[in-house]
């Protein structure tokens, strides 16, 4: 009985080691994860004009983070780039939603941005007006998904929306102290010394979202 009860136990081993194997077989390696809903085309072409927008930005502020390091103020360079990291981490957020929205990525070329500024305030000042220039775009994209009713888009842009409120009080903010120090030398290393504190933005997530 013994023997019998070790056949018995032997044989269902085989049995649910057949029916692991019928299972693994049965799955389909290598199959594609599953994407979200096609967005229109008017979409897909709005989206890919957004990673210039959001190149270009990371492009300006690298630009103003040189000209901040000729000018002995190394904690705002260190703010601007920090700044063009974060554009560039946020035209991997467009990349990684066209891709999984099975559309095509179109890289563009990017403008040459301006190299000089009369003085930190008058750098801190186009930062602001760009962003607003940002802003404008990302409400002319919800507005877009709304009359082509890209319900899917919508999560992505409201979560730009509420950045670009951060993005344009933080650059105002800086705009407002560089005004109440005015020409104080003093004061202008004060407030380089208090933007080299900015935290660096993390890692981007390979998939870029």
């Amino acid at each position: 009985m013994v023997k019998r009860g070790m056949a018995r136990g032997r044989s269902g081993a085989a049995g649910a080691g057949r029916m692991t194997a019928r299972k693994v077989a049965g799955k389909a390696p290598g199959r594609a994860p599953r994407k979200a809903a096609p967005a229109e085309p008017k979409m897909l072409a709005a989206m890919n004009r957004q990673i210039v927008e959001e190149l270009d930005s990371a492009y300006l502020y690298l630009a103003m983070a040189a000209y901040f390091e000729g000018e002995g103020l190394e904690g705002m360079a260190h703010w601007m780039k920090a700044q063009s990291i974060e554009e560039v981490i946020h035209a991997m957020k467009f990349f990684g939603h066209i891709h999984s929205r099975a559309g095509t990525v179109e890289l563009q070329a990017l403008a040459k941005p301006q190299k000089t500024w009369a003085s930190p305030l008058a750098a801190f000042e186009a930062a602001y007006a760009h962003e607003r220039h940002i802003t404008r775009c990302i409400h002319d994209l919800v507005d877009l998904a709304a009359a082509e009713r890209d319900h899917a888009a919508l999560p992505l842009l409201q979560w730009f929306v509420e950045e670009q409120v951060e993005e344009e009080e933080s650059a105002l903010k800086v705009v407002d102290l560089l005004k109440r120090v005015g020409s104080s030398g003093h004061g202008l290393l004060l407030i380089d010394r208090q933007l080299a504190a900015r935290a660096m933005p993390v890692s981007m997530p390979a998939n870029g979202e």
